[in-house]
């Protein structure tokens, strides 16, 4: 939270309570914090602003956790709505203003209204799909009495099951497939799906892939993966799709780029497995779908078919997923300082451990990641490929620092990026977190340079300056580090996590590469 004068008497009861209130330095902070608890937990995370600027503050961090399915609930004050005093000061109409963005956006006007609708603001937030709800709460009502404060406890909703008829024409359509191929997406990265999800493909043997934020959800060292999306179009892992028959894409969500393109004039059939049935445009329009808990329609499907053998050839996808594999890390070595971007993914995974958690913030570096990063257990790699925004990365591994204190978490964020939330260094501090913070240092806006290039546009409009980031660390109060040799940084990483503490490692990276990506 970053309180205001309109949250004083909510912010008295959270002193005398047995809530954690943790103060940041920005609005938008405090709300990508508590999104990533929502996104690692499953449980909505609460953030807190005042009127006004504090509440356009948390637009932003709003619209990231609403498009990323992470469930939040945001409580900002209000001026008074029966008597004021002060005119329109400060005052706009911030539920109009949420209500886009958000599955839900009301304001209290009743003390004992707070019970209901703060039942409310959490069941919304935390059912599928997950996402932002907004509370406003002026000050007047704030300071009232209430005698309604039973919250009732929630009955548990159980998520609707697919259709039988569903499951079993899906479970004939892979029976007849000749060389079916899995899509991990979004809406797979809950923790009940990991394990139904990994016995499928272990089990039936089913080579798969995944999306940028399907990547974790099976292990990387499963037999029959083939990689991640990193792109939509003319990337490596494209070429499993003219091999394949039928794609059954699991937990597709639109937020993400398409990780394929579908043709209407033949090629591959879809089966849409996911909670809510497909948004069918130009690119995407499944054949068949299966509507429900994903968990449970792929623990009905693995039945179905584990007592019928398939008679699919996936020799072919095997093959490529070598030549994929091949490519990627062919330039894992790559010598020199500034660090190119796969020696720099090849050694960030020399220094973190399997379990450990590396969070992006936004830059080309992220399309490195997404593809060239191995991954072994789900929410390892975090990344966000729906508003992706700038800004998010520090706040994002300081959430999984303070929730998971005994696991090795490294911020990974561009110079821009960076510089946009670098203040919450001290929050980190405070809070006595153990965490790296890697600064990738181009000087520039590099995934648009990049993007400005490949246009044919002159190079220009996009460099800046920074700081000594290491003196800026310690500024702080951190650690500061600087690479001078690639291999500095498993080193520091290491060193960083025996040490503890808050450490930022600045690393000068080399962007001349993309043009491999």
């Amino acid at each position: 939270a970053v309180p205001g004068e309109e949250n004083l008497d909510l912010l008295e009861y959270l002193r005398q309570s047995k809530i954690r209130l943790i103060l940041t330095r920005h609005e938008q902070g405090a709300a990508f914090m508590a999104a990533t608890y929502g996104r690692m937990t499953g449980h909505a995370g609460v953030c807190m602003a005042t009127l006004g600027p504090g509440a356009t503050n948390l637009v932003t961090a709003a619209a990231y956790a609403h498009l990323g399915a992470m469930p939040l609930v945001m409580i900002t004050g209000q001026k008074p709505i029966r008597s004021s005093k002060q005119g329109r000061f400060q005052i706009i109409d911030v539920v109009q203003m949420m209500q886009p963005i958000t599955k839900s956006a009301r304001q209290i006007v009743d003390a004992d209204m707070v019970a209901p609708l703060v039942r409310d603001a959490f069941r919304l937030a935390e059912e599928e799909r997950p996402g932002a709800v907004h509370l406003e709460l002026p000050e007047d009502i704030a300071a009232e009495t209430t005698n309604d404060w039973h919250l009732y406890d929630p009955t548990p909703a159980l998520r609707p099951h697919a259709a039988e008829e569903a499951v079993e024409r899906a479970a004939q359509m892979i029976r007849e497939a000749r060389c079916p191929l899995l899509l991990v997406g979004a809406a797979a990265n809950r923790r009940w799906v990991f394990d139904p999800l990994t016995h499928f493909v272990e089990t039936l043997r089913i080579p798969f892939l995944n999306t940028q934020m399907g990547k974790g959800v099976i292990s990387c060292e499963v037999e029959g993966f083939l990689g991640t999306a990193a792109l939509s179009d003319k990337d490596l892992i494209h070429e499993a799709f003219q091999h394949t028959d039928l794609v059954i894409n699991v937990g597709h969500d639109v937020i993400e780029k398409p990780p394929f393109l579908m043709q209407r004039d033949g090629g591959f059939k879809v089966i849409h497995i996911n909670f809510q049935s497909a948004d069918v445009d130009p690119v995407y329009f499944p054949h068949h779908q299966v509507v429900g808990d994903i968990g449970n329609a792929i623990e009905r499907l693995s039945a179905a078919l584990e007592d019928a053998p398939l008679r699919s050839d996936d020799r072919p996808l095997l093959q490529l997923r070598k030549r994929i594999a091949t490519a990627i890390h062919a330039d894992d070595d790559l010598p020199g300082c500034p660090v190119k971007p796969q020696r720099l993914v090849a050694e960030v995974r020399k220094g973190m451990p399997r379990d450990g958690v590396i969070a992006l913030d936004n830059g080309v570096y992220k399309i490195w990641f997404a593809r060239n990063y191995p991954t072994y257990l789900p929410n390892t790699v975090l990344l966000d490929n729906a508003l992706a925004t700038m800004g998010a990365g520090l706040p994002q591994a300081m959430a999984v620092a303070l929730l998971y204190p005994k696991q090795q978490v490294a911020a990974v964020c561009g110079d821009g990026g960076f510089m946009m939330n670098s203040q919450e260094l001290e929050t980190a501090i405070r809070l006595k977190l153990n965490l790296a913070v890697l600064v990738l240092r181009d000087d520039s806006y590099g995934m648009i340079r990049w993007k400005q290039e490949d246009a044919g546009f002159a190079d220009w409009g996009l460099e800046f300056g920074n700081p000594d980031f290491v003196r800026y660390a310690e500024s702080y109060g951190a650690h500061g580090h600087r690479v001078k040799a690639p291999e500095d940084i498993e080193r520091l990483l290491r060193q960083a996590a025996e040490r503890g503490g808050v450490h930022l490692i600045e690393i000068p990276v080399d962007y001349s590469e993309n043009d491999k990506i």
